[in-house]
């Protein structure tokens, strides 16, 4: 998984999306204790920096060092590259001990973990019984009615360069396995949906396509998928405001449960 977006890096932490301040307010209401936060999958640290305005220490790991250079350093905010089979042993050693964490969060990267694993360590970690996991993914974004059937087009076609696990993040984490409690004052695990809004170029828009893996996976067997047919549609279904810029709205679902009482 790191070797997907190993030489996009610095496209990835440039133009993601960041993550809605209501998706955060809405997870904070649902943790009890606010002192620590393991934050898996941190990449370039989206979520980690908007965990560490609320929490007293956010942990990020990532197996992938090239990404966490471009990670925000702040004071409460410790990063660590991890194994990509993390052990209990490491676990512990970078991490915490048993019972230690208040929040585990996943931002866009659950589709790609062993889940029995993960689950175990999740369940092991977190303080019982309300201690939380977050998980989250955001789809394809959307930008206007001129514009998306293009994208989707471009989308569909990149389809044979992805990894079949981006399926789950197309699903909307709706069929991933989740195996813990409903939070209070839910009904379920989810998914539960926001809307994350960034103001894009379109030079900044196809820096984003640049940054998936299926850009590099097909670049990768000689295919070009922002080629010259492409970027020519695009540029003609592409108005932009006053500052040569467009709203593009990322769709956010979210998984969140308990880990209760669990051993």
């Amino acid at each position: 998984m790191a070797n997907l977006f190993l030489k996009q890096a610095k496209q990835y932490s440039q133009t993601r999306p960041g993550y809605p301040q209501q998706l955060f307010d809405f997870i904070v209401s649902k943790t009890p204790k606010h002192d620590l936060v393991w934050d898996v999958g941190t990449g370039s640290g989206q979520a980690a920096t908007s965990l560490a305005s609320v929490y007293k220490n956010v942990i990020g790991t990532d197996t992938s060092i090239k990404q966490l250079e471009f990670a925000p350093k702040l004071p409460n905010i410790r990063y660590e590259c991890t194994s990509p089979n993390l052990s209990m042993s490491e676990l512990e050693k970078k991490i915490g001990t048993e019972s230690s964490v208040d929040l585990v969060t996943v931002a866009q990267a659950l589709h790609w973990f062993d889940h029995d694993i993960f689950y175990d360590q999740v369940k092991w970690i977190l303080k019982k019984p309300n201690g939380i996991i977050a998980a989250w993914c955001y789809t394809i974004p959307e930008i206007d009615d001129e514009f998306d059937p293009i994208f989707r087009k471009l989308y569909s076609e990149s389809k044979p360069h992805w990894d079949l696990l981006r399926g789950i993040v197309d699903d909307k984490y709706r069929s991933i396995e989740f195996p813990f409690e409903a939070v209070d004052g839910c009904d379920d695990t989810g998914p539960f949906e926001f809307r994350s809004k960034k103001m894009m170029s379109l030079d900044e828009f196809c820096t984003y396509i640049r940054s998936w893996s299926a850009y590099q996976t097909a670049k990768e067997k000689g295919v070009e998928l922002l080629n010259n047919g492409v970027m020519e549609e695009f540029r003609r279904a592409w108005k932009e405001d006053e500052n040569g810029e467009k709203s593009v709205t990322y769709p956010v679902y979210l998984r969140i449960g308990k880990v209760g009482d669990s051993v």
